[in-house]
């Protein structure tokens, strides 16, 4: 088969993409088109009378009492208020050598750098009014006016609109899309900004182009290019080196280091490294190319990272018949609340008819006192004056008073049932959140409590898919750091949990005190872990629960030191101005009691704390008497030494004065027995005679 050229696989890509993407535009343009009707309803004054109902009412007064505005804006405040963290752990659940600690502070430091609180609330935003919303992860040059620094970090960015931006292939099911292998994120621009950025005028396209799909490409105020991402698979070959050190870690080739750096197998082979195993391997790589709807613009390569760059979170989703359906808070409250808006419109245009009971005169009663009349509302006369009627055929007066009263309006009894029944159908649909702030005397803690939870319930589903959601930013960030942390002894930021920033290094080689093998700590480009969220607390009403609780605990405790452990809980877990650096004295006691876990930081404080801590005088008086007695014993046990070494030697010598004493006898009988045997030789060798005593 011949191998097509370049330009003929861009435009091969380009007609497939843009077929593709009607037929996704086309099956949810629907669903799409009310997300965004919700969004406006919400938030776009005069919205909430578009369409026909707005018609029938166009010459009479349209109020708008947005009550679903203010519901999502109270959604909104709990998720700011409880935001969701990430976490990183051991996909074996072994104890980790602190790399997991080290990813989670990164991956803070780079929410900090870019401000991704902005993505995330554009995203919730999106999600609780209209039922979707994005933001999209993108690898970036830490100094970009750094000639010599290519070093990359992470940064999210919001993409707004997303229910008419953000579009995956229609076989992705999964919530986070993580099953997806096409993305196209559209971006508006105006005639000018296209003509700057991309050379051309998109009225020198022919009319062909814009003709063949249905997706307006070009309209008379944009013109819409398209970020389109495609999952692909790779195989490459992978190798292996290892260097002349015993114990040194192998050095890992890819294709991609081999692009950044394609003198590196000579470096390493000239250093004294050896090719020691190669494989071929199948990677799923993200290919990101720049559309319009004439052709491709621009072929970005494949960017770093496994994973399709964008995470979606929903606010209320499911699948029907194949096709993916969403809505946020707004669509079940719209038809409520344009019924409340109507009817209070009506009443107010009744009102404003007749609110009070007004005269009527004839023109010859009151030609004389016209000014008098209309001036009365200002002047304040004490009394009004008319002309009597007179009969013009006979001169006599007719009538001397007004002729009749307007009525005071009357509201129709089905209307004000009808308001009734409106808005509670509103507060229910809203879910009555009104409730929530409502503080009434004589109520208890536990029944606020219940009240709370309840409204709690109603935001559970948004914070549990933007939960999702955060996991899978998780994910993708992480596929990204693997590709990006390629240096040695890479120094980076971190951020605690409790906002203070810190220091690490990043693939720094090492040894290990036990075994004596040489390893890169904190490895990032061979990082496997799984990602957690862990979300705050609901509401700040669930610190005040733990209180109570811990307070009824307490009540039961006998324990001093048990005591001392829930008055400190207590007094760390309460709220208030001020309050903050009560808690983090409670908590540093909690952490010297040894009642909570301290973080690296507060162990590492703990530490110095211990050995440079000097004891009590009783400490120290007790410390110096164990000291005293441990001398004595030692002592002691010197002093039987000694004396059973001085028995022994005593005994030893003992033994040597027997000894010599008994050589000497020996000494003594061998003497004897000589001169006997001298004095016997003059006899011939017999027996000397024996000399008998006198």
């Amino acid at each position: 088969m011949p191998r097509i050229s370049k330009a003929e696989e861009l435009s091969q890509i380009h007609r497939d993409a843009l077929r593709e993407f009607d037929e996704i535009q086309s099956a949810q343009r629907f669903e799409r088109q009310q997300a965004l009707e919700d969004r406006r309803f919400c938030s776009e004054p005069g919205q909430q009378w578009a369409g026909p109902l707005g018609e029938q009412f166009a010459n009479k007064p349209r109020f708008e009492f947005n009550k679903v505005h203010l519901a999502v804006l109270r959604i909104e405040n709990e998720f700011r208020a409880n935001r969701t963290t990430v976490e990183f752990q051991p996909r074996d659940g072994a104890e980790d050598d602190g790399l997991a600690d080290v990813l989670d502070g990164l991956y803070r430091a780079d929410e900090k750098r870019c401000t991704a609180d902005e993505a995330y609330d554009n995203a919730f935003d999106d999600a609780v009014k209209g039922g979707m919303g994005a933001w999209r992860l993108r690898a970036e040059y830490e100094d970009d006016e750094d000639e010599d620094d290519d070093r990359q970090t992470i940064r999210m960015e919001p993409i707004f609109d997303a229910d008419t931006t953000v579009f995956f292939d229609l076989d992705a099911k999964r919530q986070d899309k993580a099953d997806a292998k096409r993305c196209y994120v559209l971006t508006p621009y105006t005639h000018a900004a296209f003509e700057a950025e991309f050379g051309e005028s998109p009225t020198t396209w022919p009319k062909e182009i814009t003709a063949e799909y249905q997706f307006e490409w070009v309209t008379h105020d944009f013109v819409w290019i398209c970020e389109h991402y495609r999952a692909e698979e790779v195989t490459e070959d992978v190798r292996w080196y290892r260097g002349m050190i015993e114990g040194e870690p192998d050095v890992k080739v890819t294709p991609s280091d081999l692009e950044a750096d394609p003198a590196m197998i000579q470096e390493l082979l000239a250093t004294g490294f050896q090719l020691v195993r190669q494989k071929r391997v199948t990677r799923r790589k993200i290919r990101k190319l720049v559309l319009s709807g004439a052709r491709v613009e621009r072929d970005d390569g494949h960017i770093s990272g496994s994973c399709i760059p964008v995470v979606p979170t929903y606010g209320k989703r499911w699948v029907t018949e194949g096709v993916e359906h969403f809505m946020g808070h707004v669509r079940l409250a719209k038809d409520a609340q344009r019924l409340t808006n109507l009817l209070m419109s009506w009443l107010a245009e009744i009102s404003a008819r007749h609110d009070v009971s007004k005269p009527i005169l004839t023109p010859q009663q009151i030609a004389a006192h016209a000014h008098m009349w209309s001036r009365d509302n200002v002047d304040k006369y004490p009394y009004l004056l008319i002309d009597p009627l007179i009969d013009p055929t006979t001169g006599q007066m007719v009538a001397n008073a007004p002729i009749g009263y307007t009525k005071s309006p009357e509201i129709p009894a089905p209307m004000a049932a009808l308001t009734q029944l409106a808005g509670q159908a509103l507060e229910d649909l809203l879910g009555n959140q009104q409730a929530g702030e409502e503080v009434k005397p004589n109520i208890s803690g536990k029944v606020l409590e219940l009240v709370q939870t309840r409204l709690d319930m109603q935001t559970a589903i948004y914070m549990d898919n933007f939960r999702k959601a955060m996991k899978r930013c998780g994910e993708i960030w992480l596929s990204m750091k693997r590709d990006i942390t390629v240096e040695r002894e890479r120094r980076a930021k971190t951020l605690s949990t409790t906002g203070e920033t810190g220091s690490t290094v990043l693939n720094q080689p090492a040894i290990d005190p036990k075994t004596g093998a040489r390893y890169i700590k904190h490895d990032v480009t061979r990082a496997r872990y799984e990602v957690d969220v862990e979300v705050g607390p609901s509401s700040s009403s669930r610190r005040a629960a733990t209180v109570r609780s811990l307070i009824g605990v307490l009540q039961m405790v006998q324990d001093p030191e048990t005591q001392q452990v829930l008055t400190s809980n207590i007094l760390m877990n309460l709220e208030g101005e001020g309050m903050g650096e009560v808690r983090d004295y409670y908590r540093r006691r909690l952490l010297r009691m040894g009642a909570i876990k301290p973080n690296e930081k507060e162990a590492k404080e703990l530490a110095a704390e211990q050995a440079n801590q000097q004891p009590d005088p009783q400490s120290l008086y007790l410390m110096r008497e164990a000291e005293k007695a441990e001398a004595l014993a030692v002592k002691a046990r010197a002093d039987t030494v000694e004396t059973l070494a001085s028995a022994d030697l005593k005994a030893a010598q003992t033994v040597k004065t027997q000894a010599e004493t008994d050589g000497a006898r020996v000494d003594q009988a061998v003497n004897v027995a000589d001169a006997l045997q001298r004095v016997a030789q003059p006899f011939g060798g017999s027996t000397p005679p024996t000399i008998q005593a006198p």
